[in-house]
């Protein structure tokens, strides 16, 4: 389990990124995107006053130049952080599957007086990764074997263990989970205030100027398409960081039959 100064790091982690993608987003929108957008749709303002028949084009500037869609690749760009972050984590944790940190002789049984000897090189490991799943599942096995003399309760501890942390990774993912909720629900915002606009505009569509209610629900389509289509890429990466997670908790799981709890006699 985490210690508890490891929380707010990872809070801090989180704001902090959500402020620099919010920067950067921002940024490229007042500097790129949005002066690309005014300049294409006054161009083709020209052409269409120039040409009456002239088919108005489209342009990928304009699809992503309104306050919705900045909205969702700011949140996209935020979910993408704290996946990288917990993705790490997982990672760095998988890594420690291919050490031996019981430092015994493959074939050789482990009994109720080596369990003194292994709390110890489980104590002795480094503080930056005690807290990790397999220190703490190999350290909770052993522990319950000392006390019990019983190998099923220290398969047992074990797997509380493994279960445990499997619900706390599970529940740690709510944050990505509603930023991922959030993303179509920002695009169906901009959906009801487009078509608002160009219901606001219908006197003048009757009177032959349809600009502003093409413009209008231009943004109420643009923010649903845009944010559909983040969502869908979002989700894609929640469930591959799900997946590392679950296969983690299971690695660990079997990391522990393997070389402990099939090595334990109690006599």
């Amino acid at each position: 389990m985490k210690s508890r100064k490891d929380i707010p790091t990872e809070l801090i982690y989180q704001i902090f990124s959500l402020l620099i993608a919010f920067i950067i987003v921002h940024a490229v929108y007042i500097s790129v995107i949005r002066p690309q957008a005014d300049a294409f749709i006054e161009h083709e303002h020209e052409m269409m006053l120039e040409d009456t028949s002239y088919i108005q084009k489209r342009n990928f500037y304009v699809v992503i130049r309104d306050f919705e869609q900045e909205a969702c690749f700011i949140l996209m760009f935020w979910a993408f952080s704290i996946m990288s972050f917990k993705g790490y984590l997982s990672w760095k944790e998988n890594n420690l599957l291919d050490t031996d940190l019981l430092k015994l002789p493959i074939d050789l049984p482990i009994g109720l007086e080596d369990t003194k000897m292994l709390l110890q090189r489980l104590n002795d490991l480094p503080n930056n990764i005690k807290h990790y799943l397999l220190p703490r599942a190999l350290k909770m096995t052993v522990q319950r074997f000392s006390a019990t003399r019983n190998v099923h309760d220290a398969a047992t501890a074990m797997r509380d263990v493994c279960e445990s942390e499997s619900q706390r990774l599970d529940t740690e993912l709510s944050i990505i989970r509603y930023i991922a909720w959030a993303i179509p629900s920002v695009g169906f915002i901009g959906t009801v205030r487009g078509i608002g606009d160009a219901l606001s505009q219908a006197n003048r569509a009757m009177e032959g100027d349809i600009t502003g209610v093409t413009e209008s629900l231009g943004v109420a389509f643009n923010s649903t398409f845009i944010a559909l289509v983040i969502s869908i890429l979002l989700m894609f990466f929640i469930h591959q960081l799900q997946l590392l997670q679950e296969r983690l908790v299971l690695d660990s799981e079997s990391y522990c039959d393997m070389n402990l709890i099939s090595r334990l006699r109690s006599l």
